[in-house]
């Protein structure tokens, strides 16, 4: 596979990651679900493509059924820089930009964009870090009225990495 130079401060994430999370937010129940997200450098293209499902786990009657779903892009913005656009079906598309750091990206909502129907988001931030075949994330938004804090926390494992 042929890897578009602009893309090497990115490449530490490429890979299909799978693991559980723990979501919690004051509007709803906290909550245990899995994860897998597959994040991909097309041939010769300055960017990486992103796509996330989860399902719920734990004890829950419903076990297994699907939760959410994103897919988007990823591009670095020189050897410090990340830029991420991300969309949902609930609605949202989220633009991001951040820094990255050796393994990391810390990313920040620049623009959050929504259809009439979808549910507030104010801002949503991104932090992934990636040491050795584990990916660690938390995800921090403000919507439905509520402050900035923690949503989503998740570990996740390479796969065949």
């Amino acid at each position: 596979m042929s890897l578009h130079p602009d893309i090497a401060p990115l490449v530490f994430l490429i890979g299909t990651w799978n693991g559980e999370g723990r979501g919690e937010y004051p509007t709803i129940a906290d909550f245990t679900y899995g994860e897998e997200i597959k994040i991909a450098a097309p041939p010769n293209k300055p960017f990486l493509t992103y796509t996330q499902r989860t399902w719920r786990t734990g004890d829950h009657p419903e076990a297994g059924a699907p939760l959410h779903t994103e897919t988007g892009y990823f591009r670095a913005a020189g050897p410090d820089r990340a830029e991420a656009v991300i969309a949902m079906p609930t609605g949202v598309v989220e633009v991001h930009a951040g820094k990255i750091g050796g393994t990391s990206v810390r990313l920040e909502t620049t623009t959050v964009a929504a259809t009439p129907t979808a549910k507030e988001v104010r801002s949503v931030e991104r932090s992934l870090v990636v040491d050795g075949e584990e990916l660690r994330y938390e995800l921090w938004m403000a919507a439905v009225g509520q402050a900035n804090q923690i949503h989503l926390t998740a570990t996740l494992r390479r796969q065949g990495g």
